[in-house]
């Protein structure tokens, strides 16, 4: 049984991804907040540390999907690929759906329940970052990371890259990360915890579960990038930068 109290967030979620379903039940962020050791992270959330060591202790013996506990290993192309075609993907086709829920409900029901109009807001803000956000990753700091994979893998010279370091475009996208669990965490606050009114019709339920479902793949896809794909670019880079200097 592992220590999970000697762990910080990040570190539980890369080497038990069973214990995502945990933290998004307990509120607790294992993605931009992931640095943070467990206690602090369940003071942080508010939810009890002896509840939460119970419900990971319970899905330790579970064991992930292969292509869940995989990623933490991959080929960076390969998780890069993956980001781009499912969680970017996700993000496409649901912003739309969720948009014209967001409509629906604030014309039906936007008088008594002003909030939803604030959501509409907020929503209408996460999308736009996350629209520019993705097509930077995928025209520019993807593409870079792949190369520099493959100059680690074949021995080449460092890529050519449109900044002095992969940390530059790297900290730009931790910065967007960040703002957007600002207006994920605005969005949760507003609905009360996606919480329908009693008399809440099929549309507004519809709209709360597509919420909290983006929200909660949107968390599973900064993991990914934060806890994963980035740290590793980093580290490839500076062994290259190594090399290099040998080699002068």
């Amino acid at each position: 049984m592992n220590t999970f109290e000697t762990q910080t967030v990040r570190e539980i979620a890369i080497h038990n991804p069973a214990a995502i379903r945990v933290f998004d039940t307990f509120g607790i962020d294992y993605c931009c907040g992931g640095n943070r050791p467990i206690e602090e992270a369940c003071k942080k959330a508010e939810v009890r540390i002896d509840a939460v060591l119970g419900a990971l202790n319970a899905v330790e013996a579970v064991s992930a999907q292969p292509e869940e506990r995989e990623w933490a290993t991959a080929h960076l192309a390969d998780l890069a690929a993956h980001i781009v075609d499912r969680h970017h993907a996700y993000v496409r086709e649901e912003t739309p759906r969720i948009e014209r829920l967001l409509q629906k409900v604030v014309k039906a029901h936007g008088k008594n329940h002003p909030e939803v109009a604030d959501i509409e807001e907020t929503f209408a803000a996460l999308s736009g970052e996350l629209s520019l956000h993705m097509l930077k990753e995928e025209r520019v700091l993807f593409p870079f990371i792949g190369h520099l994979e493959a100059a680690m893998q074949t021995g080449g010279a460092m890529p050519f890259g449109c900044f002095a370091s992969v940390e530059m475009p790297i900290s730009r996208m931790l910065a967007d990360h960040d703002d957007a669990g600002a207006l994920l965490a605005k969005i949760r606050a507003l609905s009360n915890n996606y919480s329908v009114p009693d008399a809440a019709c099929p549309t507004y339920r519809s709209l709360y579960a597509g919420l909290e479902a983006f929200e909660r793949d949107l968390h599973h896809h900064v993991h990914l990038e934060n806890n994963m794909l980035f740290p590793r670019a980093v580290a490839i880079e500076r062994t290259l930068e190594e090399k290099a200097h040998v080699l002068r």
